[in-house]
C-alpha cells in the first residue's frame, strides 16, 4: 500500500530547533527525515519554514521511491 502526502505530512515528526550562533536567528531541522532543516530570522516565521521544508523533503522522497521513515511511537503511560 502507498502512503500518500498527507499521511505523512499528519505524522507527529520530531521537530528540533536550535539558535543559529554564526548568522543569528534559528535553525530548525526534523530529526526523522535526514537533511530536512531551513533557517529563520525569526521564531514567527520558523514554523511556517519548516513546515515548507518538510512538504518538500516529503515530495521529493514520494517522487523518487525513497524510503521515508516514520516517527518513533513514543509509549502511553497508563
Amino acid at each position: 500500500m502507498t502512503k500518500s502526502l498527507e499521511y505523512y505530512l499528519t505524522l507527529p515528526y520530531t521537530i528540533e530547533i536550535f539558535p543559529d550562533i554564526d548568522e543569528g536567528g534559528y535553525v530548525a531541522r526534523v530529526r526523522e527525515l535526514p537533511g530536512c532543516m531551513t533557517q529563520a530570522d525569526t521564531w514567527e516565521t520558523l514554523e511556517t519554514m519548516i513546515n515548507d521544508a518538510k512538504r518538500a523533503w516529503l515530495e521529493s522522497a514520494l517522487q523518487h521511491a525513497d524510503p521515508i521513515p516514520e516517527p518513533e511511537r513514543l509509549p502511553v503511560m497508563p
